[in-house]
């Protein structure tokens, strides 16, 4: 890495609060505008209202945590994906297509694996 690179980019807790500022905006955006973060969203408050009640260990609460916060984080990695495919064209490419179904195919994957890991939590305790 070039030396004057560092010297300019020098650790400042300024910059550091704004890049949790401009993460906190890309949230509040994505709820905001997208409504399967939405979703996302209410279905983890539900799951972690149930963990309170159904009293689940500190491990199954870290597998239910480690999947909101995965759900989460693809969701907002695949909205940017939308989002920076959007800038580039406006008209149909497949490439473009292809893009954004990858994208949310790991969404998709993962929420399906979110969702088998709150039964294997959840389905022994409800019934």
């Amino acid at each position: 890495m070039n030396s004057d690179y560092k010297d300019r980019r020098p650790f400042r807790a300024k910059g550091v609060i704004h890049s949790f500022q401009y993460a906190l905006k890309g949230i509040k955006t994505a709820l905001a505008e997208e409504r399967n973060m939405r979703i996302h969203f209410s279905v983890s408050i539900a799951v972690i209202l149930l963990g309170l009640i159904t009293k689940i260990t500190a491990t199954e609460w870290l597998f239910v945590l480690i999947a909101i916060g995965g759900v989460f984080s693809l969701e907002l990695i695949n909205s940017s994906i939308e989002r920076v495919v959007d800038l580039v064209t406006k008209e149909y490419h497949p490439l473009a297509k292809q893009a954004k179904d990858l994208a949310a195919g790991a969404v998709f994957i993962y929420a399906i694996l979110s969702v088998i890991v709150g039964m294997i939590i959840f389905l022994p305790r409800l019934i």
